[in-house]
């Protein structure tokens, strides 16, 4: 069987194999016994990572593969369970200010916006809910299952649905303004990236490779390019897709991972590639130290500049074992496991500085950081704040 044959397999089997060991998103080769995860190595630890609290949310990510990742706004965490159970937590000691009860099944969120939470239901429903009480402001229909967070500002909200439509909505009524159409292909990887909102403008990426620059008021198309090129005979060779979250640096440019395509940096108002590396993944990137970082479909967590096509450093360590998005704070990288590890990395050379376990049910949904604290929502619902001592 050949490594992509094994690939597709796996991902069309992803409800049943998300509690396993296994990464349904590797580049897989070899016997069966290559496809087990690299073993933890031994380190001595420079820093200690202490959980300052930990809060159980829900049923956390589900059966299927969702990557629910909670909101921050100022002192305040939004979390969402697949099962429909919304809290807001502060953020310095876990302390619940309120929560909601939905009657849906949560796969896209949380999103955040004009005082606003935002969630996507697997019955393409997308939900408003007060950001101070948690009561429901509006719900409305898109046109098939959201997989990623909605974006909103005041007067805004854009949601990206699983069949490559891209909708504008008012962020008071959520009334539907305007419909992008892209072309997704036949086969993709379940998951989608979620849409920006930068002033009056909204960036995107699809299951075909590309990004696009639309006016956030309707939808008119600023630009368009592509990260992932399609290439080979058959469908599965073909597989492109862009599920990890858009990450604009402070100098006003877009990363964007792919998978089997390009990790790519794109000015914002232009849309000119500045700089691309052949690189496969299926997260999101983070930058820092001048570096930007990417875990890529194999599991190696590597730091690149803009410009070079050669990697400052390769940490090839965590082989296989599905990693979440590396996150950037502080002097440190971080990453997550399937298996619940939290891996701390120098972002001078990504030598491992501290581990920690959070959730023996594994961490997909990327990570965040304000200041010393690092915030980590586990597969199973636990949702933890980390410090480094």
């Amino acid at each position: 069987m050949t490594r992509h044959l094994r690939l597709v397999l796996l991902f069309l089997a992803i409800p049943v194999l998300s509690g396993c060991g296994w990464n349904p998103l590797s580049f897989l080769s070899g016997s069966d016994d290559d496809l087990k995860p690299a073993k933890l190595v031994d380190f001595d630890d420079e820093v200690r990572l202490r959980k300052q609290w930990s809060v159980n949310v829900g049923k956390g990510q589900g059966k299927k593969y969702n990557r629910l990742k909670p909101a921050i706004n100022g002192d305040v965490i939004y979390a969402a369970g697949n099962n429909g159970r919304i809290v807001a937590l502060r953020r310095d000691n876990g302390r619940e200010i309120w929560e909601t009860r939905l009657d849906y099944e949560i796969t896209g969120g949380v999103g955040f916006g004009g005082s606003r939470v935002l969630l996507g239901t697997e019955n393409s429903t997308v939900i408003a809910l007060d950001a101070d009480t948690g009561a429901i402001l509006w719900e409305t229909e898109v046109t098939s299952e959201v997989l990623s967070a909605p974006a909103a500002n005041n007067n805004f909200v854009v949601v990206l649905a699983i069949d490559g439509k891209l909708t504008g909505h008012n962020a008071q009524t959520g009334e539907q303004l305007w419909i992008y159409e892209n072309t997704v292909p036949a086969l993709t990887l379940r998951g989608d990236s979620s849409p920006l909102i930068l002033e009056n403008f909204v960036l995107a990426a699809f299951g075909n490779g590309t990004v696009v620059s639309l006016a956030v008021d309707d939808g008119t198309l600023r630009w368009e390019e592509r990260v992932a090129i399609p290439t080979g005979t058959s469908e599965i060779d073909r597989l492109v897709d862009i599920d990890g979250d858009l990450f604009v640096t402070d100098a006003g440019m877009l990363l964007v991972p792919s998978y089997q395509g390009y990790l790519a940096a794109i000015d914002v108002v232009t849309g000119q590639m500045r700089w691309r590396v052949q690189e496969s993944s299926v997260n999101g990137a983070s930058s820092g130290f001048g570096n930007v970082y990417i875990s890529d479909a194999e599991g190696h967590v590597k730091a690149y500049q803009v410009g070079e096509d050669d990697p400052v450093w390769s940490n090839d360590a965590l082989d296989l074992r599905s990693l979440s998005a590396p996150q950037s704070f502080n002097n440190f990288v971080a990453v997550g496991d399937y298996e619940g590890y939290v891996h701390l990395m120098s972002q001078v050379d990504g030598r491992f500085v501290g581990r920690v376990r959070v959730d023996n049910k594994g961490i997909r949904a990327p990570m965040q950081s304000r200041g010393n604290t690092l915030y980590v929502f586990g597969n199973s619902g636990n949702l933890a704040a980390l410090s480094v001592e």
